[in-house]
């Protein structure tokens, strides 16, 4: 009874014995190695790959803020607030003194050399003489109608030159074939100096006014004329455009747009025609004058006068800076923002 489950359990070992022995054998096969082979093959792809990538460099790391830069938000040293350079206002009687300092030193300088008798009066007769030869000339009414009529023809030929330099500048200024119709010619003319049409216009008009005031009409024309056309090319064209687009016409511009852009440019040749019109009355009145402050000094180089001649010079020099201090006053009152300087104080 006890053999035959013995002999069952040892055929029940004997039927596994084969199964281990192909499970041995299916362990043992070929097919796991070319796996095996593969995942080397992948292996060693993936280690070329990252070899042949470039590894980034790390970041420096940033500095920490310097104490005292301005990196630093919680640190003002070093700072200094802005300030703008503002010039201080001058009173005016400052002013005027400063400005007297040089006409007061020539005048110091004058009468020293006279009283030491560097200058002579057959050279230049002394600052006493010379006020002498003022009551002398002024009490026999002479001096006063020299005066008059010099400012006469000097100002009959400015205001002429102004007028006409005015007119020309706008015209080549303003429009393109007045340009190219008058400018060329006008700037030929420019070149020319005006004392050598003395004899020209002694022979065109004779000796009489009509010649000295032609003479200094043709003088003060030219700057009047340049300053003109420039500050009237000058004006901005968008702004004349804007207004022609509102309907403006060419004599409504001009009056409203350019003139006024233009208006530093025309004083400026105001300035220098008014102090032109001075020397052109010098060269005027030597064509065979009768009256006038030409006439007085040509009376006085005939009796070597050395007096009377300084008096005709410094008539001349006070009416050259008479007219530039008329030109300053005009322009304080049409151009008020000029008075102050660059650095915004009076001058």
């Amino acid at each position: 009874m006890t053999a035959a489950p013995t002999a069952d359990a040892a055929t029940t070992d004997a039927a596994t014995a084969p199964a281990t022995a192909d499970a041995a054998t299916t362990d043992a096969t070929p097919a796991t190695a070319p796996a095996t082979a593969d995942a080397a093959t992948t292996d060693a792809a993936t280690s070329a790959i990252t070899a042949a990538t470039p590894t980034a460099a790390p970041s420096a790391p940033a500095p920490p803020p310097v104490k005292g830069s301005p990196a630093d938000p919680g640190s003002t040293a070093g700072l200094v607030t802005p300030r703008p350079h503002l010039r201080r206002s001058r009173s005016r009687t400052y002013s005027l003194t400063v400005r007297a300092l040089g006409p007061v030193a020539l005048l110091a300088l004058w009468w020293t050399s006279s009283a030491t008798g560097i200058l002579t009066p057959d050279v230049l007769a002394s600052p006493a003489q010379v006020v002498d030869a003022v009551g002398e000339l002024w009490g026999n009414g002479q001096l006063p109608d020299a005066l008059a009529t010099s400012l006469t023809r000097s100002g009959i030929g400015l205001v002429i030159g102004l007028a006409a330099g005015l007119a020309l500048g706008i015209t080549t200024g303003f429009t393109r074939l007045g340009d190219e119709l008058l400018d060329s010619s006008l700037q030929t003319l420019r070149t020319i100096p005006f004392l050598s049409l003395v004899p020209l216009f002694m022979v065109w008009f004779g000796i009489n006014e009509t010649a000295k005031i032609l003479l200094i009409a043709v003088a003060t024309t030219f700057p009047m004329y340049v300053s003109t056309s420039g500050g009237v090319r000058n004006t901005d064209r968008k702004l004349v455009e804007a207004m022609r687009s509102f309907g403006l016409g060419r004599l409504a511009i001009v009056r409203q747009v350019v003139l006024p852009g233009a208006l530093p440019s025309l004083l400026a040749g105001l300035r220098l025609s008014m102090t032109l019109s001075v020397i052109a009355l010098i060269a005027a009145e030597e064509i065979n004058a009768t009256e006038g402050i030409g006439y007085l000094m040509s009376q006085a180089q005939s009796y070597a006068r050395t007096d009377i001649l300084a008096v005709c010079i410094l008539v001349y020099g006070l009416l050259g800076l008479t007219a530039d201090v008329l030109v300053r006053g005009l322009e304080r009152v049409l151009m008020p923002w000029r008075t102050a300087g660059p650095g915004g104080g009076a001058r």
